[in-house]
């Protein structure tokens, strides 16, 4: 039967699921055999297995029997009476199903107790050494302690996944680990044991790597990440590109900022304030990771590298890349990390690098000379225009008339194919997007906030109708008030207090990281902000759905295409909220993919402790997704949207499992 919807006792912590003893991770036989491919039990098994056998074909029967008079009753409706009985006895009929569906679901339940309790096993907790597991870049058994390695060591992981070997436990939290601190307060504090980090990360030495730690917490006073202060540097880059001040981003067509190895997120989260969406982007790291800890304080963040593949963005998608620092050779690799840049920029975007090569005193060095004559050779074969250099930042502008190509006498040729969203493709040498309907200058976009609801000749570039996406924005504002309805205080609260907290500073705000498993149009996106909410989304589009990211992008948010057998690429814990609109229905349409529990296995992971998921679909892949959520310990409850919907809503939360 359904578990009441469960909230934490406390601002750090919770109760365990119900049934389980945290006593059972003491007890775990890695080498047990398996009834569900994660652990089960051996001989005995096979006795419940026959008495489950015989529940499910009872309830068939019973099914059948049900939906059988159900289908005569609705038909003898039909015969004897008119049309204008007809539309009653279709309602009739509607209610008629849900009693049956409710009644399969009663016999369900009571078959699990006629059977002795039999249910699919829990899945088990991991070991502690997977508390920060990432697969796809992380290897437990060759993990590498890189504080052993001392500083400045620089360790690239190439993104390798594979179906074969995955794990099927729960990756549960440090021992220490505490409910992270509630956005804004949390953009300038999180708690010490939540990351892992050593000891060469709290150096002063890098421009964005300044923190303070105070006994069980890390700050980041703003003013500490700069000579100047972050305040005054975003002022200078405004400056550099011709505007009076960083409150005039918007208004020159800056929404979207991809910052290459953020730092921290001090410079996302302040331009945050702006209006501005900075998607920040590091290699995987064991330690001191800049994408946990920038999404522990509330900013966007993934793990992402130049290394030999394009990242999983269409191009023509920022508005700027900004780069500090950020340990990358563009003088190397052909000049192949300056195209991936080209590629993922718009028509007049801007590149911002500040390094240290960039100092008249580094550049009395014949080498630094050599290397920054290369960048900069290179830079013009793309047809971008260095518009200043102040100390050791450049800022460069793409071109937005593409007859600058042709005039070029040397470097990279055109793309003749190039694919919007290329999912982890080698690095192509050649510039794209120029056979683009979406090369259009940042300066004739149209401006933040307006840029999200695209008019109708934008929306013809994507190939959507305005009367759908009309309606697809309707179908959402009234969704999300519906989620505000329905779940309210337990997720959307605006007053956030558990018991034993203190009263929350405004603005109150329960979720701050949220991912839409299958974005669409972005609807879920657009309606969360016109509610108010100081969140932002990850808008995953699946590799096996419609391809809509492009047009995600072009209305000023952001996301990344996902194969979702594979896993998300960032840390464990990252995330407050996942939401899940049709990709049941997405995904049973696909053969020989992974199962659902591999998907939601996932999901546990990159899912904080006390975290929610929010799945909406049929009514019998939300019954079938229920039976799954609780091998994953996942507290949940099925709610009906409409007494006229097929659909329905299943709400989890996770538990926080602690370790004892």
């Amino acid at each position: 039967m359904s578990r009441a919807l469960y909230r934490g006792a406390s601002g750090i912590g919770g109760k365990p699921a119900a049934g389980y003893d945290v006593a059972d991770e003491a007890r775990y036989d890695p080498k047990e055999p398996s009834e569900n491919g994660i652990g089960g039990a051996g001989g005995r098994g096979r006795k419940r297995h026959l008495a489950v056998a015989a529940v499910k074909i009872g309830v068939l029967v019973l099914a059948a029997a049900a939906l059988v008079g159900s289908v005569a009753w609705a038909g003898s409706l039909y015969a004897g009476r008119g049309a204008a009985a007809a539309a009653a006895a279709a309602a009739a009929s509607r209610g008629y199903r849900r009693l049956q569906e409710q009644l399969v679901t009663d016999l369900l339940d009571i078959g699990e107790l006629a059977g002795g309790g039999v249910r699919a096993r829990e899945a088990e907790v991991c070991v502690p050494e997977y508390e920060n597991y990432v697969p796809c870049y992380y290897n437990v058994s060759d993990a590498v302690d890189v504080a052993d390695l001392g500083g400045g060591v620089v360790i690239s992981y190439e993104r390798q996944c594979s179906r074969e070997g995955k794990i099927a436990c729960l990756v549960a939290p440090p021992r220490s680990y505490r409910i992270p601190v509630r956005w804004p307060s949390g953009k300038g504090f999180i708690w010490k044991d939540n990351v892992r980090i050593s000891g060469q990360e709290f150096s002063s030495g890098s421009l964005f790597k300044r923190m303070m730690v105070e006994e069980d917490q890390i700050s980041f006073p703003s003013d500490a990440h700069m000579a100047d202060g972050v305040e005054d540097y975003a002022h200078q880059i405004a400056e550099m590109i011709g505007l009076r001040n960083e409150f005039n981003f918007n208004e020159a067509g800056v929404r979207t900022v991809l910052d290459i190895e953020c730092g921290f997120g001090t410079l996302g989260a302040h331009l945050f304030q702006r209006d501005l969406l900075t998607m920040c982007i590091a290699n995987y790291e064991a330690s001191g990771s800049q994408v946990q800890i920038t999404l522990e304080r509330g900013i966007p963040a993934m793990i992402g590298s130049f290394a030999s593949k394009q990242l999983p963005y269409p191009y023509l998608s920022f508005d700027m890349v900004h780069c500090a620092k950020c340990n990358i050779e563009w003088d190397k690799n052909d000049g192949g990390f300056l195209v991936e840049v080209d590629r993922l920029l718009r028509p007049s975007g801007y590149f911002v690098w500040t390094s240290s090569l960039n100092t008249h005193r580094a550049l009395r060095d014949k080498e630094n000379q050599k290397k920054w004559r290369t960048i900069r050779d290179f830079a013009d074969s793309l047809c971008w225009e260095m518009l200043s250099q102040q100390d050791e930042t450049i800022v460069w502008k793409k071109t937005n008339k593409l007859d600058c190509y042709s005039s070029r006498k040397s470097g990279p040729v055109l793309c003749t194919h190039d694919p919007e969203s290329p999912y982890y493709q080698p690095l192509n040498p050649c510039i794209a997007g120029t056979r683009s309907q979406r090369w259009i200058s940042i300066e004739h976009r149209t401006t933040w906030p307006s840029q999200s609801r695209l008019n109708s000749t934008e929306l013809d570039i994507h190939g959507v109708h305005s009367e759908d996406f009309a309606e697809n924005t309707a179908n959402w504002d009234s969704m999300v008030r519906n989620y505000w309805s329905l779940l309210s205080p337990l997720i959307f609260s605006d007053h956030p207090k558990r018991p034993g907290d203190e009263d929350p500073q405004p603005p109150f705000n329960m979720l701050r990281n949220v991912l839409d498993m299958n974005a669409h149009f972005g609807g879920f996106n657009a309606a969360l902000l016109k509610a108010g909410k100081s969140v932002w989304v990850m808008n995953v589009v699946p590799t096996n759905a419609p391809n809509y990211l492009p047009l995600i992008f072009d209305r000023g948010f952001i996301g990344v295409q996902h194969d979702w057998c594979e896993a998300f690429p960032t840390y464990p814990r990252t995330y407050d909220m996942v939401h899940a609109d049709g990709f049941l229905s997405l995904e049973k349409h696909q053969k020989h993919r992974c199962s659902t529990l591999d998907i939601l296995l996932e999901v546990d992971r990159i899912l904080r402790p006390e975290g929610w998921v929010i799945i909406r679909d049929t009514a019998p892949l939300i019954e079938a997704a229920r039976s799954v959520v609780t091998q994953l310990r996942w507290d949940a409850r099925i709610l009906d949207l409409d007494i006229a919907s097929d659909e329905k809503l299943l709400v989890c939360q996770k538990p926080f499992i602690r370790k004892q």
